[in-house]
Formats: C-alpha cells, sequence, structure tokens
C-alpha cells in the first residue's frame, strides 16, 4: 500500500526515486512559457491543459444524471453541482502542484511510492477505470452517431477508432492543435446548451433558489439518490493522471522554484477557469431538464439518451420545427462531448501505461492497444444484445459504478504525494487543503459505496 513514515510505513524521499522517463515526453515541456512575459501572456501561455481535463465533467455519463435531475426534481439539485464543482477545483489543482513541483505525473509518482505487488494493483485498477471511462465515451459517441445519422450501434463504435489515428495525426503539429480543438468542441457544447435553456425559458428566480441548500434534497424520495450520482461520478480517475502530466508540457524552469511557483499559480487559474465553464454546462443541462419537462408527466420516461432525444424533439411547448432542431443539437453537443472526452481518455490511457509499468511502445500501438480494450466490450455486448439500445446505455451505467469503485485508489495516493515534504518541497499541502482533501476522499468513497450499493439493489 501507499507508504508514509507518518502511518507506519517507510515513504520513500524524493532523493531516493529514480525516475527515468519524463511524463508524455513527446508533449513534455514543448509549449513555449516565458516567466518573464507579462501577466497576459502568461495566462495565456498556460491556457489549455484544464480544458482537456474539464471534458471529463461534462461527458456522456453526466449528462442522463444531471437532465433527469432537473426533471424529476426541479432546480433544488443546482446546489449539489456548486458543491461538486469546488470539489473538483480543489482536487485538481493538488494534481496540478504535483505535476509541477516534482516533476512527475501521478503514475509515476504512486508506482515509486509502493511495493511492486501493490504498484501492480494499483495500475490495473488504473486501466479498469480508464477503461471504463473510454467505454462510456464510445456509447455516447456511436449513440449520437446513430441518432444523427441513423448509423448502427455496431459500426458507430467501430469508427470511434479513428479518433485514435487522428489524435496522432494532429499531435504532430503540437499540442496546442489538440487543446485548441478540444476548446472549440467544449465551446460548441456549450453555445448549443445557453441556446437550449433560453429558448426553455425557465424562472430565474427558481434557478438562483436551486443554488440555496435545500431539505427537500435529503426528505424528497430518489433526489438524494440523484444527488449521490451527480457528486460520485464528478471525481473521475483519469483526470488526476492526466492533468499532473499534460500540465508539464509548458516551458517553465524545472530548477526553480519561483519559476515553478509562478507555472503552479497560472495553471490553477486555467484549471479554474476551465472547471467553471464545465460547471456552468451541467448547470445548463439541469435547468433544461427542469425548465422542459419538470412537473409535465414526462420526467419518469427519461431513462436514457435516445428519451431524451425524443422528448426533446416531441416536446408540445417546442413545436414540430423547433424540437427537431432542439434534439438535433442534443445529438451534436452529445458526439462532441463523446469526441472529446475519448481524445482525453486516450492520452490518460497513455500516461498510466508509462507512469506504471514503464512501458515505452511507439505512440500509435500505446494508444491503439488503450482504445481497442475499451471497444472490444462494447463491441462484445453490441453482438450479445444485438445492438440493443437500453442494454447499452445500461452498460455505460456500469461503467460508471467501476469509476467508483476505482476513486479512492487515486485520491489517496494523490493526497499522501502532495503532503510529502521530500518530494514537494514548499509546494506541500497547507494543513486547511489536509482537511478539506481527506473530508472528501471519506465522503466521495463513502457516497460512492452507498451509490454502488443501490445501483445493484435496483437491478
Amino acid at each position: 500500500m501507499l507508504e508514509h513514515r507518518e502511518v507506519g510505513v517507510t515513504f520513500l524521499t524524493k532523493r531516493q526515486v529514480n525516475y527515468n522517463n519524463d511524463s508524455l515526453d513527446e508533449i513534455n515541456n514543448t509549449v513555449s512559457f516565458n516567466s518573464n512575459s507579462s501577466i497576459k501572456q502568461k495566462f495565456l501561455s498556460f491556457l489549455g491543459p484544464g480544458l482537456l481535463v474539464a471534458v471529463g465533467y461534462m461527458d456522456p455519463g453526466n449528462w442522463i444524471t444531471s437532465m433527469q435531475g432537473g426533471a424529476k426534481y426541479g432546480y433544488i439539485l443546482l446546489f449539489v453541482i456548486l458543491i461538486s464543482s469546488l470539489s473538483a477545483m480543489l482536487l485538481q489543482s493538488m494534481t496540478v502542484r504535483l505535476g509541477i513541483a516534482s516533476g512527475h505525473d501521478l503514475a509515476q509518482v504512486t508506482k515509486r511510492f509502493l511495493n511492486k505487488p501493490s504498484a501492480f494493483i494499483f495500475w490495473i485498477i488504473a486501466e479498469l477505470a480508464i477503461i471504463a471511462t473510454d467505454i462510456a465515451e464510445v456509447i455516447g459517441s456511436a449513440i449520437a452517431l446513430d441518432l444523427l445519422f441513423g448509423i448502427p450501434l455496431l459500426v458507430g463504435a467501430i469508427i470511434t477508432v479513428l479518433d485514435v489515428f487522428i489524435l496522432l495525426f494532429i499531435m504532430k503539429f503540437g499540442f496546442r492543435k489538440i487543446e485548441a480543438i478540444v476548446g472549440t468542441l467544449i465551446f460548441t457544447v456549450l453555445a448549443i446548451f445557453i441556446f437550449e435553456v433560453y429558448i426553455a425559458s425557465p424562472d430565474v428566480v427558481s434557478v438562483l433558489n436551486g443554488f440555496i441548500p435545500s431539505s427537500h434534497i435529503v426528505t424528497q424520495q430518489g433526489a438524494l439518490y440523484i444527488a449521490l450520482g451527480i457528486v460520485g461520478a464528478t471525481i473521475m480517475p483519469h483526470n488526476l493522471y492526466l492533468h499532473s502530466s499534460i500540465v508539464q508540457s509548458r516551458t517553465y524552469n524545472r530548477k526553480d522554484e519561483a519559476s515553478k511557483a509562478q507555472a503552479i499559480k497560472y495553471a490553477t487559474i486555467d484549471s479554474n477557469i476551465q472547471l467553471t465553464i464545465a460547471f456552468v454546462i451541467n448547470c445548463l443541462l439541469l435547468v433544461l431538464g427542469a425548465g422542459l419537462f419538470f412537473g409535465t408527466g414526462n420526467a419518469d420516461n427519461l431513462g436514457g439518451f435516445y428519451d431524451l432525444y425524443q422528448a426533446l424533439e416531441q416536446q408540445p411547448l417546442l413545436g414540430a420545427s423547433l424540437g427537431g432542431l432542439m434534439s438535433t443539437l442534443f445529438a451534436v453537443a452529445l458526439l462532441a462531448s463523446g469526441q472529446n472526452s475519448t481524445i482525453t481518455g486516450t492520452l490518460a490511457g497513455q500516461i498510466v501505461m508509462e507512469g506504471f509499468i514503464n512501458l515505452k511502445l511507439p505512440n500509435w500501438v500505446t494508444r491503439l492497444i488503450t482504445r481497442s480494450i475499451a471497444i472490444i466490450p462494447v463491441i462484445i455486448c453490441l453482438i450479445i444484445f444485438h445492438g440493443n439500445e437500453s442494454m447499452m446505455e445500461q452498460l455505460l451505467v456500469f461503467s460508471q459504478v467501476f469509476l467508483s469503485i476505482a476513486l479512492p485508489f487515486t485520491l489517496i495516493p494523490l493526497q499522501l504525494a502532495t503532503n510529502n515534504k521530500d518530494l514537494m518541497g514548499r509546494f506541500k499541502n497547507k494543513l486547511w487543503i489536509n482537511i478539506i482533501s481527506w473530508s472528501l476522499i471519506v465522503i466521495l468513497s463513502g457516497l460512492n459505496i452507498h451509490l454502488i450499493i443501490q445501483t445493484f439493489q435496483e437491478l
């Protein structure tokens, strides 16, 4: 298990740890950052990694929960989204500090702080978490292709393999190009849902009141379950590995603490801005669900993406033409979200593989392996269930359950690593961060366990 003197075991010092490879060495230290430039230029130089992280907080797996929450319970769960987003900001800022202060990603650090049997277990769990993440994105993208173009789910899932090769092609032109594409897709999703919420015309006062804590979250039947789903699915393991690596793509001085401090500052600003955008999108999803379906009697029928698409298309308040436009834009946003998430999932797969087992393969081989492992169970299920839509959406639910199981195996190493002075130096956790992060670990782990039990009870 992860080791620290204070808990009765030996935690390796920074000097004892021998790191042989840079994290994602093809992009490491490749994006220009001048510590002597203007504040605006420094900010723009670090703008980007947070975009890749933010997509994990608005992936297809989060869509259903947010829209169902709004449709069934109105705006009261907006408070839960707010708390979840603030928690995400803190934990992602810890990964930023770890990557920049230590010069290594979370996978590399975790491996070095573990004995070989424990490291192997953590690696398997991390790989399975990334596979589970990829499964959700593959299913979301395949469903979007079916809704938009009538492409069968099996064919759509196979098409997503092309994402790997597109990613490899784009990265030849620099990591900034990947960040720009992801940013474009994120703002496409944002624009679509701003438009759709505008059309839905929700009551502004009711929306604002939703950010105030309400006892109905606990007392109203079923509301607590969805609240647990929102909180439990907020922090995704692959995002913590990903962020600690890609933040090292900037060319700050690795040996100068002042330069590291600047890099941490601007990387954290980037992270918080992008997570704020993710927060807004999740709020828009819930508001859209509440504005169109709360109190209409249709909320119980919104079980999956197909149900939501048809409900938007047939919404009496919208009319035939506007309903068709809204449903199409919903599918476009789903495709954009799925594509975004597959890019980051593939990168995270490479980070974990290289960090835990130091497996250096050609980039295209590593990424193809990661994507293939995710697609295989999707294809098998599609064949077994003859492309049944509801069964595929059920598989997506199961993938989220495994992410819940994997979460503590990522959060605990992150907490112990960022609180280790030998590794972090003056950038180790402050007392208030330790208190909050340990509280979050206990609460999130407890909520996820409860969510897992609830999920299996409903089967």
